[in-house]
């Protein structure tokens, strides 16, 4: 089975990666921007025609899009969550119409939901931030391209690789450059998030791709607990052994604040693929940890 993963360099990619070289029967196809991958393309630049004829050379089975933007630039958002998928599903109908694709989406596509409540697939889609419009607006993309696809909605990934962008990843390389006794600020850590393993999300996706039966159009992909963030900082400081204060009284995040309460129902997941979360905060925490502590962006090896 040939499966190609778009964004393979990248923190989820990289961990789909990482589970596909392991398979046995799977020949991983490499996608995008670097010059040495199987695929080497810019989805948010490429049109769909030539990117047509590139993917009817390579001939995958399964595509896996792991690409996509986070950061702040209104224009970048578009192009890689929105324009990007929408030409990727133009040029797959075009090239390998039988290719099954999973894109990933993200929990932020449902915005805010009641405290205590957990988000179903068939929960209204109501995203307060941009980037939550986007991701939607790609995955509304992928589910009317007429494909066999999928797009399963991430909660927050959390594990070794998490990049500098998000607060475990940022707070990780931080208490690994101070004293133990120093004082790290952050913003107010009451809300609440579902957390995922990000090598868990990996699992997902590859069951996604590689299934037989066609799986339904959005899927949740999610813990089905939340916590408090301080929860998470919590763990973190106890893998790191470290010893000062962590004071909640700088700026915080205007998403976090817009949504207090974030969790999502993994059963359907569960139901069509047989998956399930299957690391705890506690793992997922200490691997970032070492991680960091082995190297930059590294997972050590076991």
């Amino acid at each position: 089975m040939r499966i190609l993963v778009l964004g393979h360099s990248g923190y989820l990619g990289g961990h789909v990666a990482r589970e596909l070289r392991e398979m046995p029967g799977v020949r991983f196809l490499t996608g995008g921007r670097g010059p040495l991958a199987d695929l080497a393309v810019d989805l948010a630049t490429v049109t769909p025609g030539p990117l047509a004829e590139r993917l009817f050379a390579l001939a995958p089975d399964a595509v896996i899009n792991c690409a996509g933007a986070v950061g702040p630039q209104p224009v970048a958002l578009a192009e890689v969550n929105v324009r990007a998928p929408a030409v990727l599903c133009a040029a797959l109908r075009e090239a390998v119409p039988a290719v099954r694709l999973v894109h990933l989406g993200s929990a932020a596509e449902y915005g805010p939901a009641g405290i205590g409540e957990r988000v179903t697939e068939q929960s209204p889609a109501r995203p307060t931030t941009l980037y939550g419009a986007t991701k939607l607006a790609g995955t509304m993309a992928v589910t009317t391209s007429g494909l066999d696809a999928v797009v399963l909605r991430i909660t927050n990934p959390v594990g070794p690789g998490a990049p500098a962008a998000g607060l475990p990843g940022r707070l990780a390389r931080q208490l690994g450059d101070l004293g133990p006794d120093a004082v790290v600020r952050l913003g107010d850590l009451s809300a609440h998030r579902d957390f995922v393993d990000a090598r868990d999300v990996a699992h997902a996706a590859v069951l996604a791709a590689t299934g037989a039966s066609p799986p339904p159009p959005v899927l949740n992909i999610a813990s089905g607990r939340a916590v408090p963030v301080r929860e998470l900082v919590g763990e973190l400081v106890r893998a790191a052994g470290f010893r000062g204060r962590i004071e909640e009284d700088a700026g915080g995040s205007e998403r976090s604040a817009d949504v207090p309460w974030q969790c999502s129902d993994p059963g359907a997941a569960r139901t069509t693929l047989g998956w399930s979360a299957r690391r705890s905060l506690a793992d997922s925490v200490s691997a970032l940890w070492a991680a960091v502590r082995s190297g930059p962006d590294r997972e050590p090896v076991r």
